[in-house]
């Protein structure tokens, strides 16, 4: 698997040099190999040793503050042994490094490497509550020039020099700001405009209790607080813990944008399955399933990549993203016309990435009437794409490149 993404990393840490804030956020997910009995090498990814089985992947994807995915830094994919259920007891006694939770270390330790060598470039490192672990906190004061840490907080920690814990030390600091946020719908539950209440503060953390010999860790958490939710719905709160100075509002507020990001990785884990849907792949072993896993993460990032770059710049053409063989074989195709096909120059102008997106999801089965076009059906457009260019490039004797070929893996 790192052999095969090594180009496709490389590529993706050029492209973090050109901005000046990037986002590595990491997540962990699942993948259920349940049904293909035959495969081999496989590990429980439920709660007991006979349940489900497949393979643990955690991602770490690199996004701008303005969520555009930039590409993969780190991947991580593993198989559990059924033989360590039922010894939770042990784990205190255990250290990190031998703990399936050392994949978030592992994960900064990958992004410090990148940002060895991306030095104007300001890199944070993203987690949600799993990831809000003293040792994460420890291993990023100890990194010289490292990136930055942004973590939802989980525990309710002891501060040095406070009587009070973490949660009723932010709560009684002073109302910074209130924000507005859009809460989208969400199954039965109505969509709706939530007021956060924003407050911050300099804490020094305390060290676990199994590790009272270590020095206390200052940072700065931020508070947000949701103020008259509608009695039906659970009030929105976040506690986010951070490495970088949060003297201001406005800052505490970027902070709060910053970690709104970090849905873009449940995104692009529910494209990696449901477009790509690498859960139907009949391999024989976990070693060849994480080496096809490797190549269906790059073309996963590179359908999120035009799903939000159409987006964002509509009217970019999309001579960005196809080249000139495959935006003048889809607007043949699409549009039907013989007479550009019989005389290509007739096509003067490639049409906008907007327009060039719509077209590929709709050989995928997008209709208009769907509103912006999903991953699943831009997956399927762009896999026609590739015997359209082809027919195209025949009959026509343009030369012409694969929209997925080896080429593109950078």
């Amino acid at each position: 698997m790192q052999d095969l993404l090594a180009g496709h990393s490389q590529a993706t840490a050029r492209r973090l040099g050109r901005e000046p804030v990037v986002l590595a956020v990491q997540d962990t997910t699942s993948v259920n190999y349940t049904a293909h009995a035959a495969t081999t090498g496989l590990g429980p990814i439920g709660n007991c040793a006979d349940g489900p089985q497949g393979l643990e992947l955690h991602s770490t994807l690199a996004f701008t503050p303005a969520g555009v995915p930039l590409g993969l830094v780190d991947v991580q994919c593993w198989a559990r042994d059924g033989a360590d259920f039922g010894k939770k007891a042990r784990r205190h006694h255990t250290p990190i490094e031998h703990k399936e939770s050392a994949k978030w270390l592992n994960s900064y330790t990958a992004t410090a490497a990148v940002a060895k060598h991306n030095r104007s470039t300001r890199i944070v490192s993203v987690g949600d509550r799993e990831a809000d672990m003293y040792e994460l906190f420890e291993l990023s004061a100890r990194s010289e020039a490292g990136p930055d840490l942004l973590v939802r907080a989980s525990h309710n920690r002891a501060l040095a020099n406070e009587q009070q814990r973490l949660w009723l030390t932010l709560e009684a600091q002073p109302l910074a700001s209130v924000v507005e946020l859009a809460v989208p719908r969400q199954g039965n539950r109505k969509a709706r405009t939530a007021q956060l209440e924003i407050r911050f503060a300099q804490v020094s953390l305390k060290a676990p209790r199994a590790q009272r010999d270590k020095l206390p860790l200052t940072i700065w958490a931020v508070l947000a607080n949701e103020r008259d939710a509608p009695a039906e719905v659970k009030p929105l709160e976040w506690m986010l813990l951070t490495t970088i100075a949060v003297i201001t509002a406005e800052q505490a507020l970027e902070k709060l944008k910053w970690y709104a990001q970090r849905w873009g990785i449940e995104v692009f884990h529910r494209t990696l399955k449901s477009g790509c849907r690498i859960e139907d792949r009949q391999l024989g072993s976990a070693d060849r399933l994480e080496a096809c896993l490797a190549i269906d993460l790059v073309v996963t990032w590179r359908i999120h990549y035009l799903n939000k770059l159409s987006r964002d710049v509509p009217h970019m053409p999309c001579t960005v993203y196809f080249d000139e063989p495959q935006w003048r074989a889809l607007m043949v195709f699409t549009t039907r016309d013989q007479a550009t096909l019989q005389d290509p120059a007739l096509l003067h102008d490639p049409p906008s990435l907007h327009e060039a997106t719509r077209r590929v999801a709709a050989l995928g089965g997008f209709l208009d009437r769907d509103g912006e076009p999903g991953t699943q059906t831009l997956w399927r457009g762009l896999q026609r794409l590739d015997d359209i260019t082809d027919m195209y490039a025949h009959m026509t004797r343009v030369p012409q490149r694969r929209v997925f070929s080896k080429d593109d893996y950078g």
